[in-house]
């Protein structure tokens, strides 16, 4: 069945790139709503952006939404992978601002926010989309490919220069609570050379060594070090699962990425509905439905570092 959270929930904290103070309120919302996020700044009627890869406004450093309205909503991902992640379908989610809330730097704090709440099930059964063949895009060396599969399954690699993160390669199947045990926790990460550029020219105004792993070489920079040994290769799967949620359903596909980011994997979805005979939605049975993310998952899947 389709699941939304049972009352709202409300997190504080600031933007990442903006610096500015923000709070997002993630709100139940009836069958078939899907995920919409709404900025309760702008005039009425101008806010509400359905989460969807076709209002995607692709920019290199996070997941930004636009409306016809030139309404914006930026930075997602952390807060999306965390609904799919505990298989929420159906919520609105409020900004007060242009940007979501960076908390930590991982979804570790939306998940346990929902967790904590509890979700309710509702009355239609969940639909899913399923991949029917293979579909690929690559810019440069990056590339992602989605073929099909009968859960959702997330490949990723990464090589940086810097020790600290290396070549790092991770495989989840994402059923049940996986995200929550080995994704939700994992922070964004950058090269302190990356940092103070991107200061210079007045961006990541927000960033803090306390919601990004910083990293200098072999050293990490960030107070407490590493929550997991490869925390890089997670936290980009788990921007992966953010984004592949835009596709507004679960999908049943083995996604794999190699050197991917935001926006190829938005243009991965652009190739796979662009693409005649390449998905198909279908109806869950119980079956099918329990190896969706954050089927049955619970409190007790939760690390002990969130």
């Amino acid at each position: 069945m389709q699941t939304t959270v049972i009352r709202p929930i409300t997190f504080d904290g600031v933007g990442l790139h903006s610096g500015s103070a923000a709070r997002l309120v993630i709100r139940p919302a009836p069958v078939d709503h899907g995920i919409v996020f709404r900025r309760v700044d702008c005039a009425a009627g101008t806010g509400d952006i359905p989460a969807l890869w076709t209002n995607v406004n692709q920019t290199p450093l996070c997941t930004r939404l636009e409306n016809a309205h030139g309404v914006q909503i930026s930075t997602v991902e952390h807060v999306m992978a965390a609904l799919m992640g505990c298989g929420i379908h159906n919520a609105l989610v409020t900004v007060d601002g242009p940007e979501v809330p960076i908390l930590d730097g991982s979804s570790a704090e939306f998940v346990e926010g929902i967790l904590r709440c509890g979700m309710r099930r509702q009355s239609r059964p969940v639909r899913a989309l399923r991949v029917l063949r293979e579909v690929a895009v690559r810019r440069g060396e990056a590339w992602a490919r989605l073929t099909p599969h009968d859960t959702l399954t997330i490949e990723f690699d990464i090589a940086f220069d810097d020790a600290a993160i290396g070549v790092q390669k991770k495989t989840l199947n994402m059923a049940n609570g996986s995200f929550v045990r080995e994704l939700a926790n994992s922070r964004t990460f950058c090269r302190k050379a990356d940092v103070d550029a991107m200061h210079a020219s007045g961006l990541a105004l927000g960033g803090t060594l306390e919601n990004a792993v910083v990293v200098d070489g072999a050293n990490v920079l960030s107070p407490g070090g590493l929550r997991h040994r490869d925390e890089a290769v997670r936290h980009k799967m788990l921007d992966a699962l953010g984004d592949l949620a835009l596709a507004g359903a679960p999908l049943l596909a083995h996604y794999q990425g190699h050197l991917a980011g935001h926006a190829l994997t938005n243009d991965l979805l652009h190739a796979l509905f662009d693409r005649p005979g390449c998905v198909e939605w279908v109806t869950c049975d119980a079956a099918l439905a329990a190896r969706l993310p954050g089927a049955g998952v619970h409190w007790g899947e939760v690390p002990q570092v969130a």
